[in-house]
């Protein structure tokens, strides 16, 4: 995977050289402007992988990478968001934006029109379904409607398509974006559409039924766009900012904070996982909000569900037992009486866990940290702090997750663990134990986010209602005044 980006990093910034060299007359002066005005402004697309307002305020990858990008040319970052492809590049031709910065592919129709920066991450396209239909495996097998996003990758690939496959047909829309796309196949309104990879690893999170088909179009690279205007100043500061955020590890942590835990993907476990929010975790969610502290509560209910699927007798060969799954010498130390007693058992696991949270270094980032204390959870700190320590020793940085959870596997091998102070451990299951914690947190985040709004929502419209109402008893009796008022004396 590292040295995968490292190839598409050095054959992308090769390119971008050749162009520029075959452009001697162009000027450096939107860079310049960009500094003398102090901000920077990109176009996104709004969505879970690239930009949306979360409870903390503005997060997404592209969001978080060009805030780095924008730290790197000491200026404010402005974003401007949108809903169509149509009206993004529209903005970038009309100078709104200085870039876009939503996930766009390389291809060779923009290329004709655009620059684009060092590509950060490849892709590919996947045709898509809901799950109990007739699986398609190639193109001949479609049998319905293709519904895809107007002016995307994905038009311009059916296109392509279409010259060898002429009764290749296909519906574009300029109103619905991936996630309602998906959401018309899961209301079998439409038949298939296209999502790119990472999309699709994460929206398979909330939207279980989607399955792949097949890989429609194979690895493209995805970079940020320029426009084409004469003046390279910008380019040329984004060839240095990535080459930067490739080399110090930057770009890598925050692709694993956003798609490492989403590679792998289990149907069953996800339906299972989703059903057990809807019909055990109300039953919980106000002992989990209440021991939470500083902790989001919902990352406390996804540790209690990796542990023990919320289950407040459960148990296991080692002896660990309850919500939270605590050894008797841990509960012990926290103060808990009963591990079956599911208060107490989760009041034991809040309270341990923020420990494990409050020992890590202060130098280790957000949610690096997080990830860590998870780790000790499982496997122990002596554990993690061996691998920490074997991470530093080849060069890694024992501070990034992404890093340290790479070695933690060395700790079955011998030659490894017999050098370290806490010796052998099975490394690989705190690996599988983080990714599955963040998995149950990113879906049960968004469904609660979910409900939320769409209490908010019933809300407002009984607000509507009720106001309503007394504007409708107000007329009659005002009607009744202006009666009496005109009525002969």
């Amino acid at each position: 995977m590292k040295q995968n980006r490292l190839s598409i990093f050095v054959c992308t910034i090769v390119s971008i050289l050749l162009l520029q060299g075959c452009n001697p007359e162009k000027k450096s002066a939107s860079l310049s402007r960009i500094l003398e005005r102090g901000y920077l402004v990109v176009g996104t697309l709004y969505g879970p992988t690239s930009y949306y307002v979360g409870a903390e305020g503005d997060t997404g990858f592209e969001y978080e990478l060009a805030k780095k990008y924008a730290d790197s040319l000491g200026v404010d970052l402005k974003i401007m968001a949108s809903y169509s492809l149509d009206e993004l590049f529209s903005r970038l031709d009309k100078g709104e934006v200085d870039l876009l910065a939503a996930g766009l592919t390389v291809t060779e129709n923009r290329r004709e029109k655009y620059d684009f920066a060092p590509s950060y991450n490849n892709i590919s396209q996947k045709l898509v379904f809901k799950q109990g239909k007739k699986r398609p495996r190639e193109l001949e097998d479609l049998t319905g409607t293709i519904m895809v996003t107007a002016n995307s990758s994905h038009v311009e690939n059916l296109t392509r398509l279409s010259e060898s496959h002429a009764g290749l047909k296909w519906q574009e829309s300029e109103e619905l974006d991936n996630e309602e796309l998906l959401l018309k196949i899961l209301a079998e309104e439409i038949d298939y559409t296209i999502v790119d990879s990472h999309t699709l690893a994460v929206s398979r999170r909330y939207y279980p039924e989607i399955s792949i088909g097949f890989t429609i179009k194979k690895s493209e690279p995805m970079a940020w766009v320029v426009a084409n205007t004469g003046d390279d100043s910008i380019l040329a500061s984004l060839i240095d900012f990535f080459g930067s955020v490739h080399h110090n590890g930057t770009l890598l942590a925050l692709d694993d904070k956003y798609y490492g835990h989403v590679e792998e993907f289990n149907y069953v476990d996800t339906r299972t996982f989703i059903k057990a929010v809807e019909e055990k975790l109300p039953k919980y969610r106000a002992i989990f909000e209440k021991y939470s502290q500083d902790v989001d509560w919902r990352l406390l209910a996804a540790i209690s569900y990796q542990e023990s699927h919320w289950e407040p007798h459960a148990r296991s060969h080692t002896g660990v037992r309850g919500m939270m799954m605590l050894t008797l010498p841990t509960a012990k130390q926290m103060g808990i009486k009963s591990r079956l007693d599911a208060e107490q058992s989760i009041r034991g696991g809040a309270k341990y866990f923020k420990q494990m949270f409050e020992r890590m270094p202060d130098r280790v980032p957000h949610p690096d940290r997080l990830w860590f204390a998870l780790a000790s959870y499982n496997v122990g700190l002596g554990h993690l702090n061996d691998a920490r320590k074997i991470t530093k020793q080849q060069g890694g940085d024992p501070d990034r997750w992404v890093e340290v959870k790479d070695r933690l596997p060395l700790l079955k091998q011998k030659k490894y663990y017999k050098n370290t102070k806490y010796g052998y451990a099975r490394g690989d299951e705190p690996i599988n134990y983080v990714d599955n914690i963040r998995r149950y947190y990113d879906t049960l985040t968004w469904m609660d986010n979910k409900q939320q709004a769409e209490l908010k929502q019933e809300e407002a419209l009984k607000l509507q209602e009720a106001e309503k109402a007394l504007l409708e008893e107000a007329i009659p009796n005002s009607q009744k005044t202006s009666d009496i008022a005109t009525s002969p004396k």
